[in-house]
């Protein structure tokens, strides 16, 4: 069951492409834009993040942070990182736990993959709550990015 919008965010502790640990803890006191993404190096991936580095000098001095969860390894994250040039946290979800916890798993993927990231996007603010919550069904899909940068900015 994914999350909905008043829902305490779980909590999650993840090895970032720059192999450190990272933890939802690491954001209180300030907003936090989570983008989902099933797979590095694939089309509609590629876009959702591209689109958030594009956009990313939006969400300087509004007190927001952005990161990216996938179920790859940290260094596959680390090599998607380098050459799209992201400037946010690219978070491996290799266990898959927070995918689960968040409601953003697909059990099973295309091409017979068990236990891939739904991509998704939530906001949580600065206290942990679930402020926005999106989880695409269909991976061809995109989030809305207009209602996420507008909430950032409320």
């Amino acid at each position: 069951m994914s999350l909905k919008v008043g829902d305490n965010a779980p909590d999650f502790k993840l090895f970032s492409s720059e192999l450190k640990e990272v933890s939802l803890a690491d954001y209180k006191g300030q907003k936090l834009v989570i983008h989902f993404f099933p797979l590095a190096f694939t089309g509609t991936c590629t876009t959702q993040l591209c689109t958030m580095r594009d956009s990313f000098g939006y969400y300087e001095g509004m007190n927001a942070a952005v990161v990216g969860i996938s179920i790859d390894s940290p260094f596959t994250l680390a090599k998607f990182k380098e050459v799209e040039s992201y400037q946010f946290p690219l978070l491996s979800d290799f266990n898959k736990e927070a995918s689960q916890a968040y409601g953003a798993f697909y059990d099973e993927f295309v091409f017979n993959l068990k236990g891939v990231s739904k991509r998704a996007a939530f906001v949580i603010d600065e206290e942990g709550k679930v402020i926005y919550a999106e989880v695409l069904e269909n991976a061809g899909d995109l989030p809305n990015f207009e209602a996420i940068k507008e909430l950032v900015a409320s």
